[in-house]
């Protein structure tokens, strides 16, 4: 006896039929197969985990995960091209963050069950976002107050 199969033949039609209506159409299925796919990355994972946090540029993400600006880059790209993060220009800076509460959402119940599978009781705190913060407050204070110049990243 195989668990995969029926032990006997027997159909449904009416069961099949109504389900068969219901079912994704082609081009949902690849485009949640390709969501899911991008999500299949520990990289990608840890820079939806720091955006599900705060609006962040490039360079805080390669510095916060200690990957270079070009590889953020890259990442950042694939995860545009699926909506899951979106842009935010401010002058010459550009921030990102999640697109919406959907991938908000998305996230969270990915970790929560991922979690509870494992048997492993909250690691981290709960995702809260923090006020997002204009360019002035992110990099301009303190580049001005150490003398620094123009923050990183604005050409």
């Amino acid at each position: 006896m195989n668990a995969d199969r029926c032990d006997v033949f027997h159909l449904h039609p009416v069961k099949v039929a109504a389900l068969k209506r219901g079912l994704l159409a082609d081009d949902s299925v690849l485009a949640l197969a390709d969501t899911f796919k991008l999500l299949g990355d520990t990289t990608r994972v840890r820079i939806l985990d720091a955006l599900s946090r705060a609006e962040l540029c490039v360079c805080d993400l390669a510095r916060l995960l200690g990957i270079s600006e070009s590889a953020i880059s890259h990442q950042l790209r694939l995860l545009r091209s699926v909506r899951l993060v979106r842009p935010r220009r401010d002058g010459r800076m550009v921030f990102y963050t999640l697109d919406d509460q959907h991938i908000v959402g998305l996230f969270e119940q990915g970790l929560e069950h991922v979690e509870e599978r494992a048997g492993l009781a909250m690691r981290v705190k709960p995702r809260q976002r923090r006020p997002v913060l204009d360019a002035r407050e992110r990099h301009g204070a303190s580049a001005t107050a150490s003398g620094g110049g123009a923050p990183r990243g604005s050409k």
